[in-house]
């Protein structure tokens, strides 16, 4: 770490010095076209005057001449010596947050977010500070997604393993019979683990939804009508009605007919799963600023108003509307989140007039 900051402290001074000397160039530079300027062209002018007025121009000349060489040494010392004093203070406010930045991305590079860099001004080189510290917020974001989600499918993953380990250990030291209805329960949480695995490669495949996109012009209405089908059996049992309201003339989406097909497929999942029996599911589209949007509203408001901002993360359970005896593993609406926004969507929830929203925006 030493060594990291004798190297920071001798590129802060190199740079430094780099513009330093860009500037007194710069001055000296100027300082000597005016010179020049002086010695051919104001000293000419001075001898013409004094020969139009009849005074003689040798020794005024090389008395104007030498003022002027006087004066203007003095002032070009003046000049580089404000010049640098300027740059100088100037220069270390600007190259100070560039070199916080660079200490505080080597911290992130070792895992550590916390340090942000002071925002003391409003201009490029503040709006640049704050752009890099949202940028730090958002990668400490993603890394606590990543250490949640590992500790989520340790923790999905242990309870049907811990479970058939007890049924393997009981059935091998004769405790418990090997019976039919020890074997469903074996086969239950066996299903259970390949409905978490099947669930997490969908989840890596939406991850990667955005590259493989294969857009055509579709219904988004034959689409739903066509996940609905294959979900009445499952609503009617629970006694659901479903309705559906679609927006005349404005069904129509430029997408990827597979990728949306998975959209509704979750959502009616989703609302299947937390409608109670004897309830109502409304889905509907209507217009949006940019395209489309497309509402399934179901009875039973379970999710709590504070559980709504994350219901689309991954693994995320309420306590009460994403208990795991609804089933699932909190998965289902975070592939509706990645899917929506490949295609350059929006998602959202609401609850209003005892009804749970979930939307979906989609551009035309």
């Amino acid at each position: 770490m030493k060594s990291d900051g004798k190297e920071d402290s001798v590129l802060t001074n190199r740079l430094l010095w780099k513009l330093l000397g860009i500037h007194v160039l710069v001055i000296g530079f100027v300082i000597l076209i005016v010179w020049l300027a002086v010695d051919y062209l104001a000293a000419d002018y001075l001898a013409t005057l004094m020969k139009e007025y009849h005074v003689s121009p040798t020794t005024t000349h090389q008395m104007f001449i030498h003022a002027v060489h006087r004066y203007m040494v003095w002032a070009t010392l003046a000049a580089i010596g404000l010049a640098v004093i300027l740059s100088f203070l100037l220069l270390k406010r600007v190259l100070t947050p560039l070199m916080q930045m660079i200490d505080i991305t080597k911290k992130i590079a070792q895992g550590d977010y916390s340090a942000k860099v002071p925002v003391r001004s409003q201009d490029e080189v503040g709006q640049l500070a704050s752009a890099f510290n949202q940028m730090a917020d958002s990668l400490k974001k993603v890394e606590q997604l990543r250490k949640t989600m590992v500790l989520d499918v340790a923790h999905e993953l242990r309870t049907p393993l811990t479970n058939m380990k007890g049924y393997l250990e009981a059935l091998l030291d004769g405790v418990l019979p090997p019976s039919r209805e020890n074997l469903e329960s074996l086969q239950e949480e066996t299903g259970r683990l390949v409905r978490l695995v099947e669930d997490l490669l969908r989840l890596a495949k939406a991850d990667a939804a955005r590259a493989t996109l294969q857009k055509d012009e579709i219904q988004i209405a034959d689409l739903i009508i066509q996940g609905l089908d294959s979900f009445l059996p499952q609503f009617q049992a629970k006694e659901i009605r479903v309705e559906t309201h679609f927006q005349p003339g404005a069904n129509r989406l430029w997408g990827d007919s597979d990728k949306l097909a998975q959209v509704i497929s979750n959502l009616l999942q989703n609302a299947w799963q937390y409608t109670p029996p004897g309830g109502a599911l409304r889905i509907s589209t209507e217009p949006w600023t940019k395209g489309l949007k497309i509402i399934f509203a179901n009875t039973g408001s379970e999710i709590a108003e504070k559980d709504l901002p994350f219901i689309f993360e991954r693994f995320y359970r309420g306590e009460k509307s994403r208990s795991r005896e609804h089933g699932g593993a909190g998965i289902g609406l975070a592939i509706v989140k990645e899917l929506v926004e490949a295609h350059d969507g929006q998602v959202g929830a609401e609850i209003a007039d005892d009804e749970t929203r979930i939307w979906s925006s989609l551009p035309l």
